[in-house]
């Protein structure tokens, strides 16, 4: 399943600074705050959302690590989804402001979680796989997906008539503890992933799920410009919650490569392959381009790999940004064999250039004298 992007958590760019980040997550922090929002499982996902996205964009290193490889890239830097001294303090002094100094029923690790009725994320990913030119060009996909809808009889609770009864596992605290030698660890219950609260038996309707799956299909419209790796969201498609609330859909698009052309970000690269007495002479060749075809001055004497731009000529930016460029390297190609003709003319104009056909000659003509004198 894909995950939320922090940014669209808090409601902010990703160029925000840090002050802005911190106003952000204050004011999201306020507004879903359980104790606020009592049995609002919505408002409880949320808190959450804003709390773990806060974790991330506070600190610079993890941010960084964000930006660059999104949230599979910090597994090992401590995100965990838990608090950090950082999102602690800050809310220390929002509950104090909510609720006084005498605030004390905050869930910080440890206790009972506010029951969530649902056992199931309301957003939900799915990946479009397009052509490299309807990425180029932009297209209109039709879109078939499932999703998640709670069942009506126990309310997404997966449970007979939707009655929860008290965990047996954790006899209702939430909670587990675990010896190891003479220290004791408590960690979630994980029977009732830590409500303190579980089903006795199961809705026959939808077999203790708690939901029912449904299909779904609708037309996307994949914007000009668009890359491998991007993300498109659409709004109130993703799984339902018993009270109704929509999740998000989230398109994770997958764009197929090229025989030719090779995409780095907005710009295009293509090899040309050139005979070796096209780069020796020089001239003027037509190459194939994303809308059509461009000239090439090919300069006498133009060296393999040498590349050549042409500005303007690449991918139009999805964010607005105008267009990348076309880059185009050389590939010098050489004859794989050659008659007596062929080499009877090339053996001519070599010795047409004198010594300058055996540069080695010069360049080595005191280093054999050098290297003889080390034995």
């Amino acid at each position: 399943m894909t995950e939320l992007d922090y940014y669209e958590v808090l409601e902010i760019s990703k160029n925000a600074d840090k002050s802005t980040i911190k106003k952000a997550y204050r004011k999201m922090a306020m507004k879903y705050h359980p104790d606020k929002n009592p049995d609002d499982s919505e408002a409880e996902d949320r808190f959450k959302a804003a709390n773990e996205a806060y974790q991330v964009l506070s600190d610079d290193e993890k941010r960084a690590i964000y930006d660059r490889y999104g949230k599979a890239g910090l597994e090992g830097h401590g995100q965990g989804g838990g608090f950090s001294s950082a999102g602690f303090d800050d809310l220390s002094s929002i509950f104090e402001e909510m609720f006084g100094s005498a605030f004390g029923g905050a869930d910080f690790g440890g206790g009972r979680r506010q029951r969530k009725s649902y056992n199931y994320n309301l957003d939900i990913g799915i990946e479009v796989e397009v052509e490299f030119n309807e990425a180029i060009f932009g297209v209109t996909k039709d879109v078939t997906y499932k999703y998640k809808d709670a069942c009506d009889t126990c309310k997404g609770t997966g449970a007979k008539d939707g009655k929860l009864s008290t965990c047996s596992t954790c006899q209702g605290q939430g909670q587990v503890h675990i010896r190891q030698g003479f220290m004791t660890f408590a960690q979630t219950c994980p029977h009732c992933q830590g409500t303190g609260e579980s089903k006795a038996q199961n809705c026959k309707k939808c077999s203790g799920t708690g939901y029912h799956e449904k299909e779904d299909s609708f037309e996307v419209s994949i914007p000009e410009g668009i890359n491998d790796g991007n993300r498109i969201r659409v709004s109130n498609r993703g799984n339902i919650a018993p009270d109704g609330t929509r999740g998000d859909l989230y398109i994770q698009i997958s764009v197929k490569e090229d025989s030719h052309f090779i995409r780095n970000g907005d710009d295009i690269y293509i090899e040309v392959p050139l005979f070796f007495t096209q780069v020796a002479l020089g001239g003027n060749i037509k190459i194939p381009s994303l809308r059509g075809e461009v000239d090439l001055e090919i300069p006498a004497g133009t060296k393999d790999k040498e590349q050549f731009k042409f500005r303007g000529e690449g991918v139009k930016s999805v964010q607005g940004y105008g267009k990348g460029d076309l880059i185009v390297q050389i590939k010098i190609t050489y004859p794989k064999s050659l008659n007596a003709e062929q080499k009877e003319l090339l053996i001519k104009l070599q010795e047409s250039f004198g010594i300058e056909s055996k540069p080695h000659e010069s360049s080595f003509e005191s280093m054999f004298d050098k290297v003889k004198k080390w034995f």
